[in-house]
Parts: C-alpha cells; sequence; structure tokens
C-alpha cells in the first residue's frame, strides 16, 4: 500500500478502468472511503468480476459477484437513464461494494460529464442560474454542484496536481490562476491529459470521476 499525503494507493487495482491497461491504471482517492468506480461497459466489468480481476477498495481481496444494488434513474446531457450497478462481495474481508460506472458520481442524479460543465462554466465567470439554464437544471442543483467543489477544491488541487506528477514525472508547474476553483479544474484537466498519454484514451470527467474515486462533490476531508 502506498501513501501520499491525502491519497492512498492500493497495491492491486482497486479501481478497475480495463481501457487504462490493467497493469497501471492505478487508483488515487479524495477521501478514505473509495468508491468502486469501473468502466462504462458492463460486460467488461461482467468479465473482469467473474475472472476474479476487481479488488476490493478496503483490503485489497479479489471481489466475487453478489448481485445487483437498486435500479437509478440517472440524467445525461440528454434525457434520463436507468440503471442497475453490480454488486460485488470481497473474498477477504466479506464486504460489499456497488461497482458504479466512471460515468457518474456517488450520490449524484447528473452524469459527471453534465457536473463537469457546469463546474467549467462556473471558471469561466458564469453564475449559477446562468448555467443552470443553459443545462436545463434547477438553479438550486447547480449552485450545490458548486458550492461543494468549491468548499473542496483546495484537496482536489493538492490531490489531482499529486496524480499528475506520478502519471507524469517530467510535467511542468502548475501556474495559479484566478483562483482556487479553477486552479483545481487546472489540475484535474492536467492529470487527465497524462492520463490519456501515458495509459489510455478516457473522456475527461470519467477521468475525474475515477481518480476521485466517484467522490469529486463529496464533503470536504478534515485531516
Amino acid at each position: 500500500m502506498v501513501r501520499v499525503k491525502g491519497m492512498t494507493m492500493p497495491g492491486k487495482c482497486a479501481t478497475t478502468l480495463p481501457s487504462f491497461g490493467e497493469q497501471e491504471g492505478r487508483h488515487l482517492v479524495l477521501g478514505v472511503h473509495p468508491m468502486l468506480m469501473v468502466d462504462t461497459d458492463a460486460v467488461v466489468v461482467e468479465r473482469l468480476l467473474l475472472a476474479g480481476g476487481l479488488a476490493c477498495p478496503r483490503c485489497g481481496g479479489v471481489l466475487r459477484p453478489w448481485g445487483q444494488a437498486r435500479w437509478r434513474s440517472s440524467r445525461q446531457e440528454e434525457g434520463s437513464v436507468r440503471h442497475r450497478p453490480r454488486r460485488a462481495s470481497c473474498a477477504g474481508c466479506a464486504k460489499t461494494h456497488v461497482l458504479l460506472a466512471a460515468a457518474w458520481l456517488s450520490r449524484r442524479a447528473d452524469a459527471a460529464s453534465v457536473i463537469g460543465s457546469a463546474l467549467l462554466a462556473k471558471s469561466a465567470g458564469q453564475g449559477h442560474r446562468l448555467i443552470a439554464a443553459a443545462l436545463g437544471r434547477p438553479a438550486s442543483t447547480v449552485r450545490g454542484w458548486l458550492c461543494r467543489f468549491a468548499a473542496r477544491a483546495e484537496q482536489v488541487r493538492v490531490l489531482l496536481t499529486a496524480l499528475l506528477h506520478r502519471l507524469d514525472p517530467q510535467a511542468g508547474p502548475l501556474l495559479p490562476r484566478a483562483s482556487v476553483f479553477a486552479d483545481a479544474l487546472e489540475a484535474l484537466g492536467r492529470a487527465g491529459a497524462a492520463g490519456v498519454r501515458r495509459l489510455a484514451p478516457r473522456p475527461p470527467w470519467e477521468f475525474a470521476s475515477w481518480a476521485s474515486a466517484g467522490l469529486l462533490l463529496a464533503p470536504p476531508v478534515d485531516r
């Protein structure tokens, strides 16, 4: 188990995104209770699960099939989708986990890409009402996203900067922007680009979901 300030990297991949490469696709998590983020292709996830290719985020043990979670209705850029995440049980510690596709964030009804669009628009100077109107979402929902990310922006900046330099030790320094909010998004973007170069292509907000273990908008972690 490798630890970096504020991050944990299990020796065996807890968060498996096969297109990142099963040997290099390691998991760095914001916070201390990682969500098990998996590929958006349910067939790939099932194959890995049956083959023992998914590891417990708690102890690193092999995960085995354990039914399915409840049905969920989630909103994409256009329209909604119903999906039912797989569940798995650890052969080592017996804990069960929901395998959440990296297209989503933990406890959020909207796709990571929708929330990401709102964060970028805020960084560009737009207010939450204008962003909400453009996305077709309630203003209160968008305001909640922005406030939660702002509260966690410094932690995100620090952790994603460290991830950037793990993926690309030759990466140049991140230049300060107008706010910590914008700094955090810059770190996220640079880390995502480094992930593409070193591992494999991955949509940027799926990378953000994976790197944060689905906790990009979780409450700030007291240290």
